[in-house]
């Protein structure tokens, strides 16, 4: 390890017990102060490249491991995690796993009792990580009632708190709404340039999150690529922003990161970019109403409470055969509550929900729903419980989910990403008209995210219909027909996905970029249908 290294692997090799080597020789060394971003598709290996910069692997994993990781001069060989708490904070994919206590300031305070803080020090600590995650009206709250999103904030104000010299956070905004992720990051900002911390950052949404790296790695099957400029590393990945994939679409350098760096290459671009003829625009971005069948789910007036606390309000929702239905809102808004209801796992203070199709639903948390020792039989239990035997069916949800090559795994073993995957289609391959997700793309690599879309697509065009709980704003707008936008367990914006996107300040990137478009794939093709049209008529 170099004088100013906090994090230095060397000849790093690991694979889990039984398993098959998930890192490979890996060299890498994290300057003090440094913000690296890890990239890498699902089961990469990215969270193993993670868990050993404090110990978690081996020392909490088990397995074969060999070479050396030290953090800040410390041998993680030597020193178990609780040993490295004072100097490097983690916080997990999963955020469930890391409360221990009933009360989130009691849980931010465990760290801190265990590091041997006097109470003085630790009460300004714990109130500094609630401000800083936007947190403090949470602070008398029981981790098991808050939503995914409102956990994840929790379980990273319980790293900060203690003040470590490195931050290592794996895939921290995978359950936030956009404002919650931008609070988060700024967070992580913010002690990166003005304590110096060092962070290690794995994440699949890059466009939260790539503008704020000094350097970024790709790992590729457990091979750790050299560290570079972030806008160089991610330049061919699938899942670089979607301005960076609008740039180099259209042949623009250099690559940029952000709306504010593509609008400006954009203009400077002139006419070097093809002309958008505002009628042709028009029409290639408003293709009309999908068609509709018979209405499947009819809910009107939906009320709900916990105690006290107002969760939904005269909610009303109508789905219909071939639509895709997203919800849109902060965590918190009611988005879980209002399809746990529908799904017919609640029932609403006040309301009524008339299903004419059968309905399923698939939780935020995969873990709840997955038992069974491969990803095969925990799909084929489905149709088991159901009394019936479909192996043509399995092997389709195993296949439009891109599960195929992980049949014979156990779930369990399985990065999140993939875990997300193998319980939605353990839950859709009943044959249920209406699927449910909540929060779908947790953990998502860009080719999951792009398999999920074509099985919803699919689905919906086959005469069923989804409703699709997510923060993911660019997912919103690759495939939904309809968008609902809850704010405190009201409904403040219903309508088109197109329109609802198009009028929030969270729109796609590709919208704020190069309106009217909302997608990659919708400029492409654009550009395509009019280099057909050059071609047949030249005049």
């Amino acid at each position: 390890m170099t004088a100013l290294s906090a994090l230095s692997y060397a000849d790093v090799g690991f694979a889990y017990p039984a398993g098959e080597p998930v890192l490979a020789g890996v060299d890498l060394d994290v300057p003090a102060g440094d913000l690296l971003l890890v990239v890498g598709r699902s089961g990469s290996g990215k969270s193993t490249l993670l868990r050993c910069a404090n110990g978690l692997v081996p020392h909490a994993s088990g397995g074969r491991f060999r070479g050396e990781v030290t953090a800040f001069g410390r041998s993680v060989r030597l020193h178990r995690p609780r040993d490295l708490a004072d100097v490097v904070g983690f916080v997990h994919q999963d955020p469930e796993a890391q409360f221990v206590v009933d009360r989130v300031e009691h849980d931010i305070a465990f760290a801190l009792e265990n590091l041997g803080l006097p109470e003085r020090e630790m009460r300004r600590r714990v109130e500094e990580a609630l401000d800083a995650l936007g947190i403090a009206h949470l602070r008398h709250r029981s981790p098991a009632t808050l939503s995914g999103g409102e956990r994840q904030r929790g379980a990273i104000a319980g790293a900060i708190a203690a003040g470590p010299a490195a931050l290592v956070l794996d895939e921290p905004t995978s359950q936030l709404d956009p404002q919650g992720a931008e609070d988060v990051l700024a967070a992580v900002a913010r002690l990166n340039a003005d304590l110096g911390t060092t962070v290690l950052i794995a994440e699949h949404r890059l466009e939260r999150v790539a503008s704020m790296a000094h350097h970024a790695v790709l790992v590729d099957g457990g091979v750790v690529g050299l560290p570079g400029d972030p806008a160089t590393v991610i330049a061919d990945y699938p899942g670089a922003p979607p301005v960076t994939r609008l740039a180099r679409l259209l042949g623009l350098t250099p690559l940029p990161l952000t709306v504010r760096d593509a609008r400006r290459l954009i203009a400077s671009a002139g006419s070097s970019i093809p002309l958008l003829a505002p009628g042709l625009v028009a029409g290639a971005t408003n293709p009309g109403a999908r068609t509709q069948g018979e209405v499947l789910v009819r809910a009107e007036g939906l009320s709900a409470a916990y105690g006290p606390t107002r969760v939904l309000h005269k909610v009303d929702v109508t789905l219909a055969e071939g639509e895709v239905v997203v919800l849109l809102g902060r965590n918190g808004s009611g988005k879980t509550t209002l399809l746990r209801i529908l799904a017919g796992l609640l029932e609403p203070a006040a309301g009524t929900v008339d299903r004419r199709g059968r309905v399923a639903y698939v939780p935020q948390d995969p873990n709840s729903l997955l038992f069974s020792p491969t990803v095969r039989r925990e799909v084929a239990e489905t149709l088991r419980l159901l009394g019936r035997r479909n192996d043509g069916a399995v092997d389709e949800w195993l296949g439009r989910l891109g599960l195929g090559g992980l049949a014979g795994r156990h779930p369990r073993s399985l990065s999140a990403g993939e875990r997300q995957r193998v319980a939605i289609a353990a839950v859709a391959v009943g044959g249920a008209e209406v699927l449910l997700l909540d929060e779908p793309t947790r953990g998502m690599d860009a080719g999951s995210r792009l398999a999920l879309e074509r099985a919803v697509t699919d689905h919906a065009a086959g005469g069923g219909a989804v409703i699709l709980a997510t923060h993911d704003i660019e997912l919103a707008a690759r495939c939904a027909t309809t968008a609902i936008v809850l704010g405190d367990g009201d409904v403040v914006a219903e309508g088109p996905a197109r329109q609802v996107l198009s009028e929030s300040l969270f729109a796609p990137q590709v919208l704020r970029a190069l309106p009217p478009f909302l997608t990659v794939e919708e400029v492409a093709a654009f550009l395509s249908a009019r280099s057909t049209v050059s071609t047949q008529d030249p005049s």
